[in-house]
């Protein structure tokens, strides 16, 4: 199984599942779900909005992941997951483990050999980029190795700083 940081636009990723940094409502956002859904097209919020309307009519927990079409984008499947927001008074690293472990399993679930992953809750969610990147790798690292077939973990970051953090923890860990 190969591990890889890169520095990139994730809504341009040759892989079979891209994940997406949802909101629970699914409806789209800013940052990578906005990019998700404006580079992937009309098919991707139809598919949210069935999923509201029947599976997910509170919206996607924190922490939970759920699969779509990937539209007009070149992966397979959107796997949207809702990371937490930061708090500096609660302890919310279940949840942010919970999402990459969620969106793995999810993977799995739709037959992906190849997952791209954002720096999940570490932009507007606020998340400091070091923790998540260590929570991020660390759960990984941990739950890929069970889906079977899945043979490449990418996390396609938006800075140097997120991409150093990446690498970093990458670097550290024992592949």
């Amino acid at each position: 199984m190969r591990f890889e940081a890169v520095l990139g636009d994730i809504t341009l990723q040759q892989v079979d599942a891209i994940v997406n940094a949802a909101n629970s409502t699914l409806f789209g956002g800013g940052g990578v779900d906005g990019a998700i859904h404006r580079a992937g097209g009309p098919e991707i919020l139809a598919a949210c909005r069935a999923l509201r309307e029947t599976v997910y009519p509170d919206g996607l927990p924190t922490g939970d992941a759920v699969a779509t079409t990937a539209g007009l984008l070149s992966a397979e499947h959107v796997i949207h997951t809702v990371g937490p927001v930061w708090s500096s008074l609660e302890d919310r690293t279940p949840l942010l483990a919970g999402a990459y472990a969620r969106s793995l399993a999810v993977a799995g679930e739709v037959g992906a050999a190849s997952i791209a992953f954002p720096a999940v809750s570490a932009g507007v969610y606020g998340w400091p980029m070091d923790d998540a990147a260590r929570i991020a790798v660390a759960t990984t690292l941990r739950n890929a190795p069970a889906v079977p077939g899945l043979g490449i973990v990418r996390y396609v970051l938006f800075s140097e700083r997120a991409l150093d953090a990446f690498s970093g923890m990458l670097s550290d860990a024992t592949l």
